[in-house]
């Protein structure tokens, strides 16, 4: 499978202009700052700590865009700034410190900001959501999506829009290759996320995650299915990436089916693997798995 994104080049050479003004991302961030065209639709990946992904939407129509999970306000702002869009929304996907962390810090630095979110743990949250409410984010339509399991209050947001190739940002939930912990969560409330929920947006949709994992996830996946060809081909494409700086995100939903042990529990690979033919309980044994696994 191939993950690079349409436009690649003319993406590529606006990250490089973005990390220069971060001052070169290879000593401060751990992967390439990169836009992703969503034609009518732009995307900025923003590096945020260690691993985690924070994100800038654009809505070209309106110039109006929205910010994802700005755990290191400044480094958002910085990006918001260079754009020259207009964002009063932030999108919280869950409450742990290292995706609403930011939130109180960049309300007090641009204040009137609308924070959304479905937890009343976000800090800053003015605006709680509940599963399938929708707004608009400039021509936009985000519609949300709770997906409790890593977290109680777990919000998916999905964006479309009249020309503008779909995205769904996922938090902690979906992974590319993986999924999250079930800290506050179940089996089940994890595939109703995964498989009720998230697979049934259209295959094309773009999957925004939390974290840059994708390496360590694929190394589960080839275990659980060694000979899965469309995982050992993502392997090599990721091991690229990652050797160039590049982020691994975004993938599809397409590519998740193929390449996901979470959103694949209905397969025999997976399910021999699990020894069990119910997929709920095939979810709770591979989670089981994934989180002793030292591979």
């Amino acid at each position: 499978p191939n993950i690079s994104q349409p436009c690649r080049q003319g993406s590529m050479l606006a990250a490089r202009l973005i990390a220069r003004s971060f001052n070169c991302f290879s000593s401060k961030f751990h992967s390439l700052p990169t836009f992703h065209d969503h034609r009518k639709m732009k995307i900025n990946l923003i590096p945020l700590l260690e691993d985690n992904y924070g994100y800038l939407i654009i809505d070209e129509s309106t110039n109006v865009g929205a910010v994802v999970d700005p755990v290191t306000p400044d480094t958002v702002l910085k990006a918001v700034a260079t754009s020259g869009v207009n964002v009063n929304q932030v999108l919280t996907t869950h409450h742990h410190w290292d995706h609403a962390g930011g939130n109180e810090e960049l309300n007090s630095k641009k204040p009137g900001m609308t924070f959304y979110g479905g937890d009343d743990r976000i800090g800053a949250l003015n605006k709680k959501v509940v599963h399938n409410e929708t707004f608009s984010i400039g021509s936009m339509k985000v519609t949300c999506y709770e997906t409790p399991c890593h977290t109680t209050g777990h919000i998916c947001y999905f964006l479309e829009g009249e020309g503008a190739d779909p995205a769904v940002f996922t938090g902690d939930t979906l992974f590319a290759g993986g999924c999250g912990r079930f800290f506050e969560g179940t089996a089940p409330q994890m595939y109703r996320a995964l498989i009720e929920v998230l697979s049934g947006l259209p295959d094309n949709t773009r999957v925004y995650c939390g974290h840059e994992y994708t390496a360590q996830n694929l190394k589960f996946a080839k275990h659980v299915e060694p000979h899965n060809t469309d995982i050992l081909a993502m392997i090599e494409e990721v091991t690229k990436k990652r050797k160039a700086g590049e982020p691994t995100i975004p993938t599809t939903i397409g590519l998740e089916k193929k390449i996901n042990p979470f959103m694949r529990v209905k397969e025999d690979a997976v399910q021999k693997f699990a020894g069990n033919t119910d997929p709920v309980e095939v979810m709770r044994i591979i989670r089981e798995a994934k989180d002793h696994f030292r591979g």
